[in-house]
């Protein structure tokens, strides 16, 4: 039977997509269902079809699965940054674990699964960045986040996933909007000042930073918005404005000026001091970020005598948390700020034997070549999209021992394990990490050894 819009068909979900929605079958055709468990037994409203699945939405749970709970959030069923506050944890856990086994085997075609998954103590408030966009209406200030696929946005200044202070810090951001007249940035038209709002917090710390993102180069009022912050967030460290007028949906642009305080703030992580800019990339989880490196560390196995490279090492975090066991550490990173970060915290933690290299990673690979650096130890941790893949041919020619994979997107790790493998390395072993709780990303980690 043709499923058409409007109809409503009885569906057993039995599994989830990437995105965390449940799929039930109707006469052989996917159906997918945001907000279902798989166990739920569901009368679904279909709102779109095509030839090869339907998307539903829940009309009634007739049966609820064993894994079901009452979301604690009031966004979440319209806000599409949580997919999971209505599953247990122990359900999110296993689909997690599940989703990177199924990529290593699908798309990586290796014969490896992941052994573990490392979960989370706190599932709520583990968040230490946040980018709020905004829209202003007559004056009030609507901050939180994009409804599923929309540029729709739900106002969530209270998001269960942030700390306590960044609520407090959209109050004086919204006290500074009514009193100075400012206006919010329309996609459509280019014009408005505000675009986004934007906190870091250091939890090793306690430190934050407040960016104001804008259309702009400077902004009405400064000195009132940096009071009234300091006002409500006693622990505030830096203000930021973040200039981009540039007509994207890019959040941050390249320049930022600083309005009060430090030009960063700090964190420490595994007992060594980092300083964090507005652009530079950080683990966003803090105490699972350090089981992530410690698990990084337990796969690098090393001795001290090693040359450690650190590919893609952001402000140098990783590498930095080892090489105290290693005899050199070099690390590669294309964004000028974050090297800059990766030295000081070098000077910060008395690291000597330390090198920062500005430049994407197969150049800086290629610049380590002409100066005769041999690395025994890669690190990768590239953004979601994986290695370039040029860049193996240069790891090929390296020929380390041992390679340290740590991927956000598991789909992407197994198409780069498997391009590994043609190159004569073997993936030893995998770990999954919870580093976003209630969200359908996952962390993996991979041990990859030459043959």
């Amino acid at each position: 039977m043709k499923l058409s819009k409007n109809d409503k068909v009885k569906l057993n979900i039995d599994a989830l997509t990437s995105e965390g929605s449940g799929i039930g079958r109707y006469d052989g055709i996917a159906v997918f269902v945001r907000g279902t468990v798989p166990g739920d037994e569901i009368i679904a409203h279909i709102i779109k079809t095509s030839k090869n699945y339907a998307i539903g939405i829940i009309d009634e749970i007739v049966t609820p699965s064993v894994s079901r709970m009452e979301s604690d959030c009031l966004h979440s069923k319209k806000c599409g940054g949580c997919s999971f506050r209505h599953m247990t944890y122990a359900e999110e856990l296993k689909y997690k674990i599940s989703r990177v086994n199924d990529a290593l085997e699908r798309i990586g075609h290796l014969d490896i699964k992941a052994d573990e998954i490392i979960g989370a103590d706190e599932l709520n408030g583990y968040r230490n960045k946040a980018q709020y966009p905004v829209n202003i209406c007559d004056g009030e200030l609507f901050a939180g986040f994009y409804a599923y696929k929309s540029h729709r946005i739900i106002p969530c200044a209270d998001c269960k996933l942030q700390p306590a202070e960044f609520e407090k810090g959209i109050q004086a951001f919204a006290e500074w909007v009514d009193k100075c007249n400012i206006t919010s940035y329309d996609e459509e038209t280019g014009k408005g000042l505000l675009r986004h709002i934007y906190f870091r917090k250091g939890f090793g710390t306690g430190e934050i930073m407040a960016c104001a993102v804008i259309n702009a180069n400077h902004i009405p009022q400064p000195d009132l918005l940096v009071s009234l912050l300091n006002r409500k967030i006693p622990s505030l460290k830096s203000v930021v404005l973040n200039i981009n007028k540039e007509k994207t949906n890019v959040i941050l642009g390249e320049k930022s000026v600083t309005l009060w305080g430090e030009d960063y703030i700090s964190d420490i992580l595994l007992g060594k001091r980092f300083v964090i800019s507005p652009n530079s990339f950080y683990q966003v989880n803090h105490s699972q970020c350090e089981k992530l490196y410690k698990k990084a560390a337990e796969f690098a196995d090393l001795k001290g005598s090693e040359v450690l490279l650190d590919l893609y090492c952001g402000v140098g975090t990783i590498g930095l948390t080892m090489a105290d066991r290693v005899n050199k550490l070099v690390g590669i990173e294309i964004i000028p700020q974050a090297i800059q970060n990766a030295k000081k915290n070098a000077e910060l933690n008395h690291i000597k034997n330390a090198q920062f290299i500005c430049a994407d990673a197969p150049k800086g690979a290629e610049i380590l070549k002409k100066q005769g650096i041999k690395p025994d130890v890669i690190i990768l941790d590239p953004p979601r999209k994986g290695c370039d893949k040029t860049l193996f041919d240069t790891i090929e020619k390296m020929s380390p021992n041992r390679i340290v994979y740590v991927s956000c997107d598991s789909a992407t790790l197994a198409r780069d394990l498997q391009i590994l493998t043609s190159k004569g390395y073997c993936a030893e072993k995998v770990a999954a990490v919870d580093m976003f709780p209630r969200t359908p990303h996952v962390e993996c980690v991979a041990r990859i050894s030459k043959e």
